[in-house]
This record gives C-alpha cells, structure tokens and sequence, in this order.
C-alpha cells in the first residue's frame, strides 16, 4: 500500500430525521467523524418510523441535500431540530436547506414529485432485511449495534472495530 492510499471502513447509520434517539447520537458521529476523518466513511442511511409523521418526507429532503452536496449538514440541522419538525413539518424542511444555502425550490418539488422515495424506500427495505427495528441502528463490518433501546457503550464498540479495520 503506498502513503497516498486510505484506509477505509464504513460505517452506516440507520436514521429517522425526526428520532429523539437520533438526535442523541448525533454527538457519537460528529466524535467518530473527528476521530477517523475520510478513513472511515459514515453513510446516513434512512430508516423513518412510522410513529412520526414527518420522518418519510425529511428523508426525502435529505436525499435532495445530498444532490445537492450537502447530506450531512442537513441531516444535522434537522436532527438538532427533531423536536420543531414535529410541530413544524414540511415548512422546516424547506427553511433548514435555505439556512444552508440549498436550492429551496429543488427540495420543495422534490417533496412534491416524490424523486427520492425509491432510494428511502430502498434503504427502509435493506434496513428490515439485515434486521434493524428501530433508530438509531448501525452497521459496520457486518455487526449491527442497536441504539435505539440504549446508545451507552455503542461509540466505544464501534471504535474498536474500527480500530480493527483500519490497522490493516
């Protein structure tokens, strides 16, 4: 391997936008983040619970952030916001990708002609396959670590696989 090649290992984690529990593991990501940079990729993957009602659509508006290159700005600023995307819905969803500089009319039409409800739909069905039944859910070098009864001591064993995987 030469100095120019990274080591990489990937981590998915299973997201309702609209999840309490997701919110509290925000800080577990933005940790593994620091801690690993680009040698480990984080990959937001949509999993919305039925229990609340605006979780489908803001994976959708997700989806049309990362088209427009900034998935997990807005995953973040809608998941500090868990709280106000119950009360406030769609309206959120369009005003948080303004905060970021999104094309606001994009992501409202995307809402609109559903163009990302087959890649949420797609990752809804992965996640009922490999047996996630709640959220925060992760996965990474096949081992899936359920956060959404307790997240305590989850950072800690991801970090070790990942230890694991990076060191060769």
């Amino acid at each position: 391997m030469s100095d120019t090649d990274t080591v990489r290992a990937t981590l998915d984690v299973w997201c309702d936008l609209q999840c309490p529990d997701c919110h509290k593991a925000l800080d577990d990501v933005r940790a593994l983040r620091a801690r690993y940079g680009d040698r480990l990729e984080i990959r937001l993957r949509h999993f919305p619970l039925e229990k609340h009602k605006h979780a489908y659509a803001a994976a959708q508006a997700a989806e049309e952030a990362a088209e427009q290159g900034k998935a997990w700005p807005y995953a973040e600023a809608l998941l500090e916001r868990t709280a106000d995307l119950g009360a406030r819905g769609e309206r959120l969803l369009v005003e948080s990708a303004g905060e970021l500089g999104l094309d606001t009319e994009e992501v409202d039409t995307a809402l609109i002609d559903g163009r990302h409800m087959l890649i949420v739909d797609a990752d809804q069905a992965e996640g009922k396959a490999i047996g996630v039944t709640g959220t925060p859910t992760y996965v990474i070098d096949g081992e899936r670590l359920d956060g959404g009864k307790s997240q305590e001591g989850l950072r800690e064993r991801i970090e070790e696989i990942a230890d694991r995987l990076l060191a060769g």
